[in-house]
């Protein structure tokens, strides 16, 4: 199997309110602002991992935090998770930023692979 992961990319986190979530995040819990797209998604640095706050209209994989993992070849890592046992929620499509895929491990935890445009 030759399905590997280049890194953590994101915590993907679902947020109601962009703008709220950013005055928590930024402001009450510290971290630094890495990237904006406007109402949709903002990147923070938590020390090394990056938070992305996902507003509905950018919320991929539901209203559920997910871990979001960089891959070299995303439809032959969907192939060859769903094979040993994942199950494909969405995708894979391209996003405005990625070409990514919605999954279900084994036990039912949702993540997301992604890989560049």
């Amino acid at each position: 199997m030759s399905a590997r992961v280049q890194k953590l990319g994101n915590v993907l986190i679902p947020v109601d309110d962009l703008d709220k979530a950013l005055t928590f995040y930024g402001e009450v819990l510290g971290l630094t602002v890495k990237f904006r797209d406007g109402d949709r998604f903002a990147a923070l640095d938590a020390g090394g991992v990056t938070i992305a706050l996902a507003a509905p209209a950018e919320q991929v994989a539901g209203a559920v935090t997910a871990p979001s993992y960089k891959v070299g070849d995303l439809a032959g890592t969907v192939a060859e998770l769903t094979a040993a046992g994942a199950e494909l929620v969405s995708g894979p499509e391209a996003g405005p930023h990625e070409s990514r895929a919605v999954l279900r491990d084994p036990s039912g935890n949702v993540l997301v692979l992604y890989s560049p445009l």
